[in-house]
């Protein structure tokens, strides 16, 4: 089978390698790629949210599935072009995939299901928007209501916060993606990632993760993309997994169903956890990055046969086989992430660390230039391992970072910090 996989950054890189491992992939092409796939796949320059041209891509290469791996893309509606088009697509099409896409679709969805959430209102101007923080003091959560890059959402631990980030929104901060704010309750507890795959109708649970969203350590300063996660969370036990499903997540999917716009893809919900109880921060229509690089980094080959199911809607014969392990990612950022950063600069030593199934470097944003590896995002480099333990998994990991040579970079000290 000739497979085809939407994205260039971290996420991609460790869908590419676990999903190049299984025997029924024949051709791996990855548009666009990074420096790091283009070691084990072929890179193809496309426009990845032009879903005719995806669709055209696809049949002048015989690419019999499509696995799509930003939200960009979904939000545009590339999986509608490609389903329509007769070829196989992992990911949700573009109605669906407003459970990402809209913060208001989403609490809409939880209240008609539900859900357990945050009490929430949505605002598409700054002055009841800023009544309404007056009103309720802080902490309270601001959000962007659509796409933001993972960076749209302020928890405000005081008022003045909360009215800046009002301010910000709709100033234009978040460009299109924050001319409606949604506005929510201060949800405390533990927060962790639980991957789920649809298929329209079946839910399979695909997975644990927890990731540390701050940029600083100790988890403080501004909110990133994520600087670091592993898998399975110690938070998400079988009771806590149980309740997730039967009070959030079944209730979701057959919600969607009844809309008339049933979901097919993974579906990633943030939950926040406290005395046991879970509660739903936000979905996402994608795998996290870098949760995805821990969950691959323990899958392996057998990614592709899961996915290959949900796209074909055979969950209720699938089954994950997970291992008792433990994986470990650390991002490595461009000095100066997540504000403005240099790009260019060269990243050495990584041609000596190892590459096999217990360790693994996925690229995020890289380019090679001239024969070396060159860094030219704000996330650059997810330096993942997988051990007997977290501990393991974790040294394993920091014992790589230390061999990267990249002045220009950083990383946090303390992944996993909560956990160990």
């Amino acid at each position: 089978m000739n497979i085809l996989i939407l994205g260039g950054g971290g996420r991609e890189h460790a869908l590419a390698w676990a999903i190049q491992q299984n025997p029924k992939c024949d051709r791996l092409i990855v548009a666009p790629g990074n420096a790091g796939i283009a070691r084990i796949a072929e890179c193809a320059t496309l426009n990845i949210e032009d879903g005719g041209a995806v669709a055209t891509f696809a049949e002048e290469n015989a690419i019999g599935f499509v696995v799509i791996g930003p939200e960009a893309p979904l939000a545009a509606g590339v999986a509608d072009d490609l389903r329509a088009a007769g070829i196989a697509v992992f990911g949700p099409d573009k109605a669906a995939a407003a459970l990402e896409t809209s913060k208001t679709f989403t609490k809409e969805v939880c209240d008609a299901c539900g859900a357990p959430t945050a009490a929430w209102a949505r605002f598409d101007a700054a002055a009841p928007a800023k009544d309404y923080v007056r009103a309720h003091g802080a902490p309270i959560v601001v959000k962007a209501d659509g796409l933001a890059a993972g960076k749209g959402v302020i928890v405000a631990m005081e008022p003045d916060t909360a009215l800046a980030a009002i301010d910000d929104m709709f100033g234009g901060e978040f460009g299109a993606a924050g001319a409606e704010v949604v506005i929510e309750e201060f949800m405390e507890g533990e927060e962790a990632s639980f991957f789920v795959l649809c298929d329209g109708e079946n839910v399979l649970p695909f997975g644990t993760a927890q990731d540390h969203k701050r940029v600083g350590e100790g988890d403080t300063g501004p909110n990133t993309g994520g600087m670091g996660a592993y898998s399975p969370a110690p938070v998400m036990t079988e009771t806590v997994i149980d309740r997730a499903m039967v009070e959030i997540i079944r209730p979701t999917v057959a919600e969607m169903a009844k809309r008339g716009t049933p979901y097919q893809g993974v579906l990633y919900a943030g939950l926040m956890i406290r005395d046991g109880q879970p509660r739903l921060v936000e979905y996402n229509a994608r795998f996290g990055d870098p949760e995805c690089q821990v969950l691959m980094m323990r899958l392996g080959a057998q990614a592709l046969d899961l996915l290959l199911a949900c796209a074909e809607g055979r969950l209720q014969q699938a089954r994950v086989n997970w291992a008792e392990d433990h994986a470990m990612t650390v991002v490595m950022a461009a000095k100066g992430y997540p504000r403005a950063y240099e790009k260019g600069t060269v990243i050495n030593g990584l041609d000596s660390l190892p590459e096999d199934s217990a360790r693994m470097v996925f690229h995020a944003g890289t380019r090679a230039t001239d024969g070396k590896i060159t860094a030219v995002g704000g996330r650059v480099l997810n330096v993942t391992a997988r051990g007997a333990s977290l501990q393991q998994a974790r040294d394993r990991a920091y014992e790589m970072v230390g061999q990267i040579d990249w002045p220009g970079g950083f990383h946090r000290r303390d992944i996993g910090w909560r956990a160990l």
